[in-house]
């Protein structure tokens, strides 16, 4: 894949931390693929399946706190086609999370059709 791909996807990585950080339900939603199944599962929580328990998910967690304290590192793209796996850290506050985004392409925008995250073992970056 060219550099411009790899590029684009780790934009929409970031968009989606960005969004997380504003509590930004618009921004989210334009993020997930509406074409394909999608699935999310938050740390220490039920793996989600379908659009509506994703999105609901995400309106809770924004509804409980205005932002969410988190920033991506270390993100890794690897693509394969229409398809991109982001593996990468997250902090939140003193909590260090490893987490794996998978996008799909989408016309002419990587949509994301899966987020999980879970705690670092031993609990540190």
């Amino acid at each position: 894949m060219s550099d411009i791909e790899t590029e684009a996807v780790l934009e929409a990585n970031e968009a989606f931390y960005r969004s997380m950080r504003a509590s930004d339900l618009g921004a989210m939603n334009a993020l997930w693929s509406r074409t394909r199944r999608v699935s999310c599962t938050h740390p220490q929580g039920p793996s989600l399946f379908g659009r509506e328990a994703v999105m609901e998910s995400w309106r809770v967690i924004f509804a409980r706190a205005e932002g969410v304290p988190i920033h991506a590192t270390g993100a890794h793209a690897v693509l394969t086609g229409k398809t991109a796996m982001i593996l990468c850290r997250e902090e939140v506050g003193p909590t260090h999370l490893i987490a794996t985004n998978i996008f799909v392409r989408e016309g002419d925008s990587w949509r994301m059709v899966n987020h999980q995250s879970a705690p670092v073992p031993g609990g540190t970056a």
